[in-house]
């Protein structure tokens, strides 16, 4: 199934989620002074609301916890990425001319535009667009590594193995940057919290009881949960981003 929650703000959903909670608390509250007066004022006894509520904070510990793996994942995506482009700098810088100057000039150009991405807004085309250059880039590494390893260059397999590893570290970013949760679990963990909602108004209302401040925390608390979750599940849009230090730092080197 297709993420279908990477085109809306974390926000937009978390507040839609606080609304339906909302609603349904309020629907539950009504259905439990019915099934209140249909039993003469008996209380009912039910165990459903703690097993909702049980479910619900199962699940968000997994979604949390998961995606703030992922979230983890991609920032130790950006050392290695950083960590990879600067070896194979070095090892550029040791070529001689026209090679060194050209292939330098490359690397440089990917980490700027490296950095430029992850710092401007997310824009879809933008990205498609990017990742084309990035590819056009990569061929041009190829092209003077090649050249070089024709001029009989001293250095080939270092060169050869830190070209491997910036193109293998550009891969592996852009599978962490895609891998996000399940969009079956999060539509699982936004359903159950509604539910969670609605039961927990129909106990109100079967014991003929209005928890107003509990009610509004516990609804406020399970949004903003939600919120950070699936902020942190939306890396090219999030209020919570990975830290690009470690490539900013590496480009004012290399402009040196």
């Amino acid at each position: 199934m297709a993420h279908i929650f990477d085109d809306v703000d974390a926000w937009a959903i978390a507040s839609t989620v606080a609304l339906a909670m909302t609603l349904g608390w309020l629907a539950g509250r009504r259905r439990g002074r019915r099934l209140r007066a249909e039993l003469n004022g008996k209380p009912a006894v039910s165990k459903f609301d703690d097993a909702s509520l049980a479910l619900l904070g199962l699940l968000l510990a997994f979604t949390f916890s998961t995606a703030l793996g992922k979230h983890d994942q991609r920032r130790i995506m950006v050392v290695t990425d950083s960590n990879a482009i600067g070896d194979f700098y070095t090892c550029a810088s040791l070529l001689k001319e026209p090679e060194r100057s050209k292939l330098r000039s490359v690397i440089r150009d990917y980490a700027a535009l490296r950095v430029d991405l992850s710092t401007r807004a997310y824009d879809a085309h933008a990205f498609e667009h990017a990742l084309g250059q990035f590819q056009q880039m990569h061929n041009q590494m190829v092209e003077l590594v090649s050249a070089a390893l024709a001029d009989g260059t001293p250095i080939a397999v270092p060169l050869t193995n830190t070209l491997n590893a910036a193109t293998s570290s550009h891969a592996e970013r852009l599978a962490a940057i895609r891998d996000r949760l399940p969009t079956t679990i999060v539509l699982l963990l936004l359903l159950s919290a509604v539910i969670s909602a609605l039961l927990v108004g129909r106990e109100q209302g079967a014991a003929d009881e209005a928890d107003i401040a509990g009610t509004v925390s516990f609804i406020v608390l399970i949004s903003f949960a939600i919120f950070v979750t699936l902020d942190l599940n939306q890396p090219n849009r999030g209020f919570i981003a990975v830290d690009q230090e470690p490539i900013q730092r590496l480009l004012s080197t290399m402009s040196q």
